[in-house]
This record gives C-alpha cells, sequence and structure tokens, in this order.
C-alpha cells in the first residue's frame, strides 16, 4: 500500500509540473484587427483596412503549439509571437469562457526610424543603421479587460514568416487613475527589453507628455544613456523613480500634487535605438463639494408663513453637480422636495466651481416640523447637510385627535358630575338631623 501511494503522490507531481510546464510556455490565443494604411493620390494616405488576425502567444519560442489556427483565419493573418516577459500573457487578456466581452487589439507594421528629438538622438549616434534592423517590424497595442492593463509591444520577425519576438513592451496598469484635489499621484509605466537584442544596451529614453482638448505639452523627458532630465517649465516637483527606472524598468512619474490643470491624458513614451512605444494613462483629478445651509439654525415656523432655505455648494470639481432637496418627518419617512431654485456656476481662483439651491418652504405642509436635508450628487461622491425645522401653530388636529378630545371631555363631564351629585347628598343629610332633635 505504502508503495502505491508513494506512485500515486509522484503521478500527481509529475501532472502538475507538466501543466505548469505547459502553462508558463503558452498563453492566450489574442484575436486582433491587422491594420494596413492604404496609400492614396499623391503618397498620403487614404484609407486603412482592418483585417482579422491571430495572435498566439507563448514565452518559450521551442514550446509546442497549443493549438491549430481556426480554419476560417487567413493564413498570412496568424502570428506566434514569443514573448518571455510574459507580458501579453496577462489574466486581463484572457476573457472568461463563453464571455461575449474581450481585449482590444490592434497590430499594425512598424518601420524602425531616427528620432531628432534631443534626449532620443544620443541613441542612435552610429552613422550606420545595424543590420538587425532588416525585418519584418510590428506594433501591437492591447487593452485588457475592464481597463486593467495598456501594452505596446514592439516585435521583429524574418522578413516574410509569422514567426515574432517581442524586443520591447510598455505597459501601465492605471489606465484610468482619479485623484483628489492636492494628494500625490503616481502614474504606472513600466517597460521591458529583450536582453539578447542588440538594441539592449544602447541605452534608452522615457517622455512624458500631458494632452488636453487639443493642448498638449511636455511634463519630463529622460536621456537614460547619458542620465539627463529634461523638465518642463510649469511642471516642477514630476520626477521618477530613477534607481527603479534602470534596475526594473519603472518609468512612472510621480506627481506630488493634483492640481485641477493635470486632469487630462498622460502618454508615457519608451525608446531604443531606431524603435518607439508608448501607452496612454487617463488622470481625473475630483473634488467633492463642501454643502453649508443657511440660515442655520433654522428659525421658528409659523403656519401660514413661508421659510427660505439656501445651500450652498462650494469648492467641487468637475462641473457636473445635482442639487436637491428633501424632508424627513417625525414619522421618520423621507419624502423629496425637488431641486429648488438653482444658481448658475461660479468659478473661484483655483479652479473648482460653486452653486447654490434656493428653497422656499411651506411650514403648514410639514407638520410639526422635522430634518431638512440639501443633497449633493456629484463625481467625487455623495454628500449631505440637514437642520432641523421647528413648526408652531400647525392646522386643525386629525380625527383621531379630535375623538380622542371628545372622549377625554366626556369622561372629564363625568367626572365632575359626580363630584358634584355627591356634595349635593351630603349637603342634604345635615339639614334633616337636625329637624329630628
Amino acid at each position: 500500500m505504502a508503495d502505491l501511494s508513494t506512485a500515486y503522490t509522484l503521478c500527481l507531481v509529475a501532472a502538475a509540473c507538466y501543466i505548469k510546464a505547459c502553462s508558463s510556455s503558452s498563453c492566450a490565443v489574442l484575436e486582433c484587427w491587422f491594420v494596413r494604411e492604404q496609400t492614396g493620390r499623391g503618397g498620403l494616405s487614404a484609407t486603412s483596412s482592418h483585417e482579422t488576425s491571430l495572435l498566439h502567444i507563448r514565452t518559450d519560442r521551442h514550446a509546442a503549439e497549443s493549438r491549430p489556427a481556426p480554419p476560417d483565419s487567413p493564413p498570412d493573418r496568424v502570428y506566434f509571437i514569443t514573448d518571455p516577459s510574459a507580458t501579453l500573457c496577462h489574466r486581463s487578456l484572457t476573457p472568461p469562457s463563453g464571455s461575449v466581452e474581450k481585449p482590444r487589439c490592434e497590430i499594425i507594421p512598424f518601420l524602425p526610424h531616427l528620432s531628432a528629438l534631443k534626449w532620443v538622438a544620443p541613441l542612435t549616434d552610429s552613422a550606420s543603421s545595424p543590420i538587425y534592423l532588416q525585418a519584418d517590424w510590428f506594433s501591437t497595442s492591447l487593452q485588457g479587460l475592464d481597463g486593467q492593463l495598456a501594452v505596446s509591444t514592439i516585435t521583429r520577425a524574418a522578413t516574410a514568416t509569422t514567426e515574432h519576438d517581442a524586443v520591447l513592451s510598455v505597459t501601465s496598469t492605471t489606465v484610468s487613475v482619479r485623484s483628489r484635489l492636492g494628494e500625490p499621484v503616481l502614474l504606472d509605466c513600466g517597460f521591458w527589453v529583450d536582453p539578447s537584442s542588440p538594441l539592449s544596451g544602447s541605452g534608452f529614453a522615457v517622455e512624458w507628455r500631458y494632452q488636453f482638448r487639443g493642448d498638449g505639452r511636455l511634463v519630463l523627458a529622460y536621456d537614460g544613456k547619458a542620465d539627463r532630465v529634461t523638465e518642463a517649465r510649469g511642471e516642477e516637483g514630476a520626477t521618477l523613480d530613477f534607481e527603479a527606472l534602470h534596475r526594473r524598468g519603472n518609468a512612472s512619474l510621480m506627481l506630488p500634487k493634483a492640481e485641477l490643470r493635470h486632469s487630462g491624458l498622460y502618454i508615457c513614451t519608451v525608446y531604443l535605438p531606431y524603435l518607439v512605444a508608448q501607452v496612454t494613462v487617463e488622470l481625473e483629478v475630483v473634488e467633492p463639494p463642501s454643502l453649508s445651509i443657511h440660515p442655520s439654525p433654522l428659525p421658528l415656523a409659523v403656519a401660514g408663513q413661508t421659510l427660505a432655505v439656501q445651500c450652498d455648494a462650494s469648492g467641487f470639481a468637475p462641473l457636473s453637480l445635482e442639487l436637491s432637496w428633501e424632508f424627513k418627518g417625525s414619522d421618520g419617512e423621507a419624502r423629496p422636495l425637488g431641486p429648488g431654485s438653482v444658481t448658475g456656476h461660479r468659478q473661484a481662483w483655483d479652479g473648482t466651481y460653486s452653486q447654490s439651491s434656493r428653497l422656499e418652504l411651506d411650514p403648514a405642509a410639514l407638520g410639526p416640523g422635522g430634518e431638512v436635508t440639501c443633497v449633493a450628487g456629484h463625481l467625487g461622491g455623495p454628500r449631505r447637510a440637514s437642520v432641523t425645522l421647528n413648526v408652531v401653530g400647525v392646522s386643525s388636529p386629525s380625527i383621531e385627535d379630535s375623538m380622542a378630545m371628545v372622549g377625554v371631555a366626556l369622561a372629564l363631564y363625568g367626572l365632575i358630575q359626580l363630584v358634584s351629585w355627591s356634595f349635593s347628598s351630603s349637603g342634604e343629610a345635615v339639614p334633616q338631623g337636625k329637624k329630628d332633635e
């Protein structure tokens, strides 16, 4: 029995090792659009064509293919990509079985080229291009499910073959970032270079740019070969972790304090000699409103008179805000009172906004009083402010109250009659006794 148990255990271990080896060498098959620019008249790009393609991802070139290409796939649009970094094996690029939602993927031909940027030009000081560049090059852009990952990968393939090798990958796990006003911000960006590539030892450069509604500016650029930083004016404090950058390829941008002007799209670009890849990160600076109600506390309300209250929302961003009112009576149930009369937006010196709502209350319709609440709906989260309302001289009592009052009155009347009868009886008894004497 011991021998059987040992053999069984060894089989389980072997099976586990086999599964692990298979899973580590072969990853998902990605459906991707192959985009080819079609040249129009005059050599200008007129349109682009989109063809379905498949990317078989593996971490080991010598691994056996896990599955054949579907019969309806064009044979020249099925690619086998070797990615030792396993960047393209991320879980967000593998949809659950039967899922309709799939990662976004696009692959286009790429032409290695020189760059005139002063922080990139030193990477290509040599006047001659290496023979290594004489191949087919492609750029693949992917976005994982639920915006978990953005990837841009440059691959190389021997001319007219479908066997690709990943040479440069740039990734971000913070595709969309939301920050409160004044808080430090970290925009994730990392890159990997194939150590077996002749380009890996020739240096690199990193560039961060900001873009919003057509307005673009340089945030920071770094020449990794010369160890030189170029900072843009107006972006003081923006920095990189240079030790992590050289050691692990961590090119994340750090902003010391989020300001409203920082909201927008950030582009992280990594350069190798003749190669470039980039990912985008969206930053949204959000600040919820501060609420105050005037007057506070509310004066004693009198039935038959109108009481005006105002709710001021200040210091919020972005602009979208919804103000409303609600009332909670003594019975504990809340009911809406509507938005009131809402003013236009006002912008403060720091770029935040303010807005007010005015509401006229009819105390007679609110019973003896309760709690009046101003409610603000905003991207930064809901906010509430409340004041207590006390009403005197409310309308006539209800039928139940009237019946109770009648009952009490009858009881009092009966008690008075009883006391009166008792005194009358005792008063008559005394004269009768004196008459007998």
